[in-house]
């Protein structure tokens, strides 16, 4: 992924966007939000933020991914 990047096209389900070491993903579901967190997690990508936004039909979960390398200490991000 580039830095920067908002990856979204009409037919895409979800929203993804890049930001340095981080993703973020917009997901319409809770689905969506429990594929995507399976897909994302691994040992060099963990969720770091959850949030929702608005009610109802309107609701959004906002995922925050952080990206790093194999030797670093991801609990010191994480504050």
């Amino acid at each position: 992924m580039k830095d920067g990047v908002t990856y979204n096209k009409p037919e895409n389900q979800i929203f993804v966007r890049s930001d340095g070491d981080m993703i973020y993903v917009i997901c319409d579901t809770e689905d969506q939000t429990d594929f995507i967190v399976n897909r994302m997690t691994t040992q060099h990508c963990k969720l770091v933020g959850y949030e929702e936004w608005d009610e109802d039909k309107d609701m959004k979960f906002i995922l925050k991914f952080l990206v790093h390398e194999e030797n670093h200490d991801i609990n010191g991000d994480l504050n």
